[in-house]
């Protein structure tokens, strides 16, 4: 992707856990596990026991705009077996939840979807979640 991505900000917590989780993938999903290393290794990592209000997190609910089709989307980033698209309960082992992952509201970011095409959202609110999220 040529769009230089925005700064991203994840819990040591979080970075351990999807650090897991991208390796145990790289062999089953091997492209999105390659980009959630990426996006993990590019993150600013915050000391155990600290949270960032303001970025994604597993547990969030995030309000999104699709930049191409203008639609604002409710979710929330769980972790993939807490997935649940009823719900709105977006696993972070999806190619959005990857994207979402560290993102601060009024920041924008490319992402490509599984069917290949490159597309564009911009968080316009990042809210605490209900309650701690479980690791798996």
């Amino acid at each position: 992707m040529t769009a230089r991505r925005p700064a991203i900000t994840v819990t040591a917590a979080d970075h351990a856990m999807l650090s897991r989780i991208a390796a145990g993938a790289a062999n089953t999903m091997p492209e999105l596990a390659a980009e959630l290393t990426h996006e993990l290794d590019r993150a600013r990592i915050l000391p155990e026991g600290r949270v960032s209000h303001d970025h994604v997190r597993i547990g969030s609910q995030i309000v999104y705009r699709d930049e191409t089709t203008k639609r604002e989307s409710t979710i929330t980033l769980v972790w993939p077996e807490h997935a649940d698209i009823e719900r709105n309960r977006i696993s972070v082992m999806t190619p959005i939840g990857v994207a979402l992952i560290g993102m601060a509201a009024e920041r924008s970011i490319d992402w490509t979807t599984r069917s290949g095409d490159v597309k564009r959202l911009t968080v316009l609110e990042v809210r605490e979640p209900a309650e701690e999220p479980a690791a798996p």
